[in-house]
C-alpha cells in the first residue's frame, strides 16, 4: 500500500509537470485559458479535432471523479452516523441493495443545488481550502499520535515524522506538508477564507450540539 500510494503520486506528478511543460511550449502562458488549458492550446494551434477529443475526455473524466467523490462522501456520512456524530438517518441501509441510499440522495441533492446556483470558481476554491486544511490536520495528527501513542500498531509508518528534541529528531515530512499546504491556502482570496471559517464554525456547532454527546467515544467515556 505505501509503495502504491507514493508511486502513483510520483507518476501523476511527473505527468502533470510534463503536460504543463508541453502546453506552455505550445502556447504562451498568458494566452492559456485556465478553464480548459489543453483544449485551448490545441485550438490555438489549429488542431480543432484534438481539442474536441480532449474536451470529451475531460467531461468523461470529471463525471467519473464526481461519481466517486459523491459515493465517497455518502460513505463518510454513513461512518460518522454509525459512530454517533450524525443523525441515524445517514446510516440507514437500503433493504435490497445494502447501500446508504438516503445519505447518497442527500449528498447528491446538496451537490446539485450548489452546482446549479454557485459559480464553479467559488466551489473549487472552497473545496481546495477545505482539502488543504484537512491535509494540515492529518500532518499534525501524525506527529501528535507518534507522541501520545508511540506503541500503537500501524499498517505502515511515515518516515521522518517523529518529534524527539532530546535525540534531535524533527518531523520533517509533516513540517514540509504543513508548510506547503499553508502556502497554497494563503494564496486563496479573502472571500474564500471567510466562507471557510463560516463552514468550519457550522461544522463545529453540529459537533458540539449533537455529535459530542451522542458519539460512541462519549458514550463509552460515560460508561
Amino acid at each position: 500500500m505505501p509503495i502504491g500510494i507514493l508511486g502513483s503520486l510520483a507518476v501523476c506528478t511527473l505527468l502533470y509537470l510534463a503536460v504543463a511543460a508541453v502546453v506552455t511550449g505550445m502556447v504562451p502562458l498568458d494566452h492559456i485559458d485556465k478553464t480548459a488549458p489543453l483544449a485551448t492550446a490545441f485550438r490555438e494551434r489549429g488542431r480543432d479535432f484534438a481539442a474536441g477529443l480532449i474536451s470529451v475526455g475531460a467531461i468523461v473524466g470529471l463525471t467519473s471523479v464526481l461519481l466517486v467523490l459523491l459515493l465517497g462522501q455518502s460513505r463518510i456520512f454513513f461512518a460518522m452516523s454509525r459512530d454517533g456524530l450524525l443523525p441515524p438517518l445517514f446510516s440507514r441501509v437500503h433493504p435490497r441493495f445494502r447501500t446508504p441510499h438516503l445519505s447518497t440522495l442527500i449528498v447528491g441533492g446538496i451537490v446539485s443545488l450548489l452546482a446549479a446556483f454557485f459559480p464553479l470558481e467559488l466551489i473549487v476554491e472552497l473545496v481546495s481550502i477545505g482539502t488543504l486544511f484537512a491535509f494540515v490536520l492529518v500532518s499534525i495528527g501524525v506527529v501528535v499520535m507518534r507522541s501520545i501513542a508511540p506503541e500503537q500498531h500501524r499498517a505502515f509508518r511515515c518516515p521522518w515524522a517523529e518529534l524527539d528534541l532530546r535525540r534531535g529528531k524533527l518531523p520533517w515530512i509533516p513540517i514540509a506538508s504543513v508548510t506547503a499546504c499553508s502556502y497554497l491556502m494563503a494564496s486563496l482570496p479573502l472571500a474564500t477564507w471567510i466562507r471557510f471559517v463560516v463552514w468550519l464554525v457550522a461544522g463545529l456547532a453540529i459537533y458540539w450540539l449533537y455529535g459530542s454527546r451522542r458519539s460512541r467515544v462519549a458514550l463509552a467515556a460515560r460508561g
